[in-house]
């Protein structure tokens, strides 16, 4: 006699359960947007990760900017240059290398520098070289390899 009572309740308990799980299903109608709302919702996309470069890789490069400064208490010979990499694929393992000789051409001293990760097409760094000063430097050379071949370097105006 009791299960009459909990019939009806049951079924439309059912029935209510069913038509909200066909509603969340329904494909929801398009609403027309606008480019600036789409650009605004839509998150900046991850760039990709490109392959390295085999062999020759070509980078350009400013004029490198030489000031005596002091870093943490002590003078050194800063030396900063924007780099750009110019090639189609990533160059992994960049390494610059700054040598300072006398006026006999003798090594003095110098400094180096490591891009901790790929350097992707297009992208532009900023290296900083700290050489501490010597009274014998009199000119700089610099040697830019990466870790899958020689590079190419290209003097540009400005990046």
């Amino acid at each position: 006699m009791n299960r009459h009572m909990f019939a009806m309740p049951a079924l439309a308990s059912v029935v209510v359960l069913i038509a909200g799980a066909a509603a969340a299903q329904a494909p929801k109608p398009a609403t027309p947007a606008t480019p600036a709302a789409q650009s605004a919702q839509a998150p900046a996309a991850k760039p990709r990760l490109m392959p390295p470069v085999r062999g020759e890789a070509a980078l350009g490069y400013t004029k490198p900017v030489v000031k005596r400064t002091p870093v943490g208490g002590k003078e050194f010979i800063v030396t900063t240059m924007r780099i750009k990499n110019l090639s189609t694929g990533a160059v992994a393992g960049l390494k610059i290398d700054e040598f300072w000789y006398n006026k006999a051409n003798d090594l003095v001293t110098g400094s180096n520098y490591r891009h901790p990760k790929p350097l992707q097409p297009g992208e532009v760094i900023t290296v900083t070289l700290q050489t501490p000063p010597n009274p014998a430097m009199d000119r700089n050379q610099y040697k830019f390899e990466h870790a899958n071949g020689t590079v190419k370097m290209t003097l540009l105006p400005k990046l």
